[in-house]
């Protein structure tokens, strides 16, 4: 087993910690135990046995860290927040990028903002239609531990469709010419002095990604939390601010099990969100390689379904999100920490 390493809130991460007390259920021989602790919120916390720390580092960016945990395999934590984990990771990159390509009647370019794990381009790539896939995220020390450690995306990677641009998204798109039938927010959640915050803004949304689709179009993000407690901290916000921008936005959330919460994704166009469900799974088996371990039609119109509370707060939301009022869930980026 990896040696314990402690890790101060101080520089945004969670706690890892030894756990010497005695549980009746283990068996005599098992080791001491050492748990990966996030704080989820002021007071709420969520702790993770640990097999290894493979990873830990601060690139000029975020703070990294990857872990070997004992339920979920080897899990990515950017600022202190769990990012993707290896035994369920599926559920969410699944429900992050078939829609929006299911719904395109032929999508053939994709562009991805972030992504450096290699996941969301490894699913886009499962698309025999897909012809050019351009994966831009900022940070290559992300990249270059994920292609390290994440081997289930080596194929992706080494795919001569994926073109790999470390830079920040926002300047990559304002500088390109052309045009994508699809583009992916896979970003990490906006936290105070994070990277991204500013890629979940109307102002970005409107003036940079917009023009950069072509007609058919759709934008697809990841946008937070989106439980009973959670679904106002950013998921609502970044809805109602793809509202402004675009006439047809659908929101769908489904529970990951690593994150412990429902978590919420957001797609918008121009075009109407119009598949039936036999044309959605007709579609998945013409044009999918291999077996989706999530999603289905049913389970999509399931997602798309909301409970009542989250249906009235996306409704009722009136908040832009803007530079200037800019919603976080819990936590700071490296940014905050060095002002």
């Amino acid at each position: 087993m990896g040696e314990a390493v402690e890790i101060m809130f101080g520089n945004g991460f969670p706690e890892i910690h030894k756990d010497t007390s005695t549980n009746q259920t283990l068996h005599s021989n098992q080791q001491d135990c050492h748990w990966y602790e996030e704080t989820i919120d002021d007071d709420l916390k969520w702790s993770f046995a640990l097999n290894s720390v493979l990873h830990i580092g601060t690139s000029e960016y975020q703070d990294i860290a990857l872990l070997d945990t004992k339920r979920f395999g080897k899990v990515l934590v950017i600022d202190g927040k769990m990012q993707s984990a290896e035994r369920d990771e599926f559920i969410y990159h699944e429900c992050l990028i078939h829609p929006a390509l299911l719904f395109h009647p032929n999508p053939k370019t994709v562009f991805i903002m972030g992504g450096g794990e290699g996941s969301a381009a490894r699913e886009i790539l499962k698309h025999k239609t897909i012809e050019k896939v351009v994966m831009c995220d900022i940070d290559q020390e992300v990249v270059d531990f994920c292609k390290r450690f994440l081997t289930v995306n080596s194929e992706a990677f080494c795919n001569k469709k994926l073109e790999l641009v470390i830079k920040d998204a926002k300047a990559e798109l304002e500088k390109r010419e052309e045009k994508f039938d699809i583009i992916v927010g896979d970003l990490a959640d906006p936290v105070e002095g994070g990277p991204c915050y500013q890629l979940y803004t109307k102002s970005f949304y409107q003036n940079i990604l917009k023009p950069k689709l072509n007609p058919n179009g759709i934008f697809v993000t990841q946008a937070g939390p989106a439980g009973i407690f959670t679904h106002k901290e950013v998921f609502t916000s970044i809805y109602n601010t793809l509202k402004q921008v675009f006439k047809y936005v659908k929101a769908y959330t489904a529970h990951v099990p690593s994150f412990a919460d429902t978590w919420g994704w957001v797609m918008a166009s121009d075009q109407e969100f119009e598949v039936e469900v036999k044309e959605m799974d007709r579609r998945i088996e013409e044009r999918v390689n291999g077996e989706l371990l999530y999603l289905n039609a049913p389970s999509f119109l399931s997602a798309a379904t909301l409970n009542k509370t989250i249906s009235l707060a996306l409704e009722r939301e009136t908040e832009v999100y803007s530079e200037e009022n800019a919603r976080f869930i819990h936590g700071h980026g490296v940014a905050y920490r060095h002002t």
